[in-house]
């Protein structure tokens, strides 16, 4: 198994992706400018088995409690995946598969595999978690890290939800829909039909993040980036939304980036 970061080049595109830093994409550069904020915690990290914070790191799958290490107190946050080494399936020179096999402290066996293809203006992200073993409930999503400035003024972000997820005094979902309102958010949006989001560099880049799925959270509370994180449920969703995952259905996922240039 190599750890060694695979870079995929389309045009005057180019990504990074870090197998043995849980498959994150390291970074995205259009023209040699670089779109995410760097470092080891950084770029866009895939969130599996689950999505954001799972309250008090406790689910239940069939009636049997399950209990997640409390990596954000006090909850568990961000699934597993992004913490393991991940194996190169398949590699071309645009595309790159890879996958990741469920362990402790995840309590069912699975695999993850995440593919990677970029083209000189989009870069497509999909993902899906399969069982041949015992059902499970699971999420699927991505973290990115924006830069919130790429040298120049800094970026508007631009997306109509449906509604928001009111947001409780322990950061999880209380389960009532309300109008969105204005930033800074670390809150949770439904889209009925897809996300789609916009990121407007002014004078430079615009970015558009779209997804079939319904969820995403917006995270911008900090100077240096804005998150736009496509995902299948709300946090806390395998206590609230959960997705089953069979031996007769994976669980499938995937989120489109596309730019041009201003």
């Amino acid at each position: 198994m190599s750890n060694e970061d695979i870079t995929l080049t389309a045009g005057d595109a180019e990504v990074t992706v870090r197998p043995g830093n849980g498959c994150r994409v390291g970074g995205l550069r259009v023209g040699g400018v670089e779109l995410l904020r760097q470092g080891e915690r950084f770029g866009c990290f895939p969130m599996v088995p689950w999505c954001g914070r799972i309250r008090e790191g406790r689910f239940l799958s069939g009636g049997t409690e399950h209990q997640m290490p409390l990596n954000s107190p006090p909850h568990a946050i961000h699934g597993t995946a992004r913490d393991g080494a991940w194996r190169v399936a398949r590699l071309a020179a645009h595309e790159a598969v890879l996958t990741y096999d469920l362990v402790d402290p995840w309590p069912y066996s699975g695999r993850v595999t995440q593919c990677v293809t970029l083209t000189e203006d989009t870069l497509t992200l999909a993902m899906s978690v399969e069982t041949y073993d015992s059902s499970f409930p699971a999420q699927i999503g991505w973290h990115p890290w924006f830069n919130r400035s790429l040298g120049g003024e800094d970026a508007r972000l631009d997306f109509t939800p449906a509604w928001q997820e009111e947001r409780g005094d322990d950061h999880l979902p209380t389960g009532h829909r309300i109008d969105p309102k204005p930033g800074p958010w670390d809150d949770c949006f439904g889209m009925p039909g897809g996300v789609d989001a916009t990121l407007t560099w002014p004078g430079q880049l615009e970015l558009r993040v779209t997804s079939p799925e319904q969820w995403a959270v917006v995270y911008d509370e900090q100077a240096e980036a804005i998150c736009v994180e496509p995902q299948t449920g709300p946090p806390n969703g395998l206590n609230t939304a959960p997705r089953l995952v069979t031996p007769l259905e994976p669980l499938e996922a995937s989120t489109i980036w596309s730019w041009r240039r201003l």
